[in-house]
């Protein structure tokens, strides 16, 4: 497949190079088939620029399962082997803001990102006094059903019965913890494995301000 609009060489095979390994553009191609457009634009130009920002969208997401796979087995982990082009259909727009388009889809995706993110998160180690501070901090997020109908303002009046007692609270927190900092993880690693790729013209990052249609967005 061929977007309309694009400038890419018809006679280049893949869309990346991973440490000198070819990343096929049939993977790009599942992807842009299985996970219909949504461009609003009706004016050629804007939909050819559109188009071509689609596939660099697609290819970061493909890339970044194929890292994924190769650290999963670096670690002897053994996620499924198949990837789902349609699970990008349903990614949540708090996971897109949290994470940002291309990292939300990959882990819709790509279930070597899912395996890898759990295994972060595992390694997570969250200091008690980290969990206290949050709980402190945050009063608001732990008010009792009954307090909450009740309009008591956490801030100002709350007595200690309308909250959460810190011992009921501390595990979620931990668990929400825990996701963030495997979230940070996850980001940290994808900034280093992404210094071995090398991509084929056509398929640079949405950002890369190296060619004429880059935006970068979340």
């Amino acid at each position: 497949m061929r977007e309309h609009g694009s400038h890419e060489p018809a006679h280049v095979e893949h869309a990346a190079l991973v440490h000198g390994e070819a990343v096929p553009r049939s993977r790009v191609d599942a992807l842009l088939t299985a996970v219909p457009a949504r461009d609003r634009e009706t004016r050629p130009e804007a939909l050819a620029r559109a188009g071509r920002q689609r596939r660099r969208w697609a290819t970061q997401v493909v890339v970044t399962d194929e890292l994924a796979r190769r650290t999963c087995a670096e670690r002897g982990l053994a996620p499924p082997d198949e990837v789902s082009p349609s699970r990008v259909l349903a990614v949540a727009g708090t996971d897109v803001a949290d994470l940002g388009s291309i990292v939300a889809a990959t882990l819709a995706h790509s279930p070597a990102a899912r395996a890898l993110l759990a295994e972060l998160e595992r390694e997570q180690e969250v200091p008690e006094a980290a969990v206290r501070d949050y709980y402190d901090r945050n009063p608001d997020r732990f008010l009792t059903p009954e307090a909450l109908r009740q309009g008591v303002d956490p801030f100002g009046g709350a007595a200690p019965e309308d909250f959460l007692p810190y011992g009921r609270a501390r595990a979620g927190i931990a668990r929400e913890l825990r996701r963030v900092a495997a979230q940070r993880a996850f980001f940290d690693w994808l900034d280093r494995a992404r210094a071995g790729v090398v991509y084929a013209a056509g398929h640079e990052h949405p950002g890369d301000p190296s060619h004429p249609d880059h935006e970068h967005r979340h």
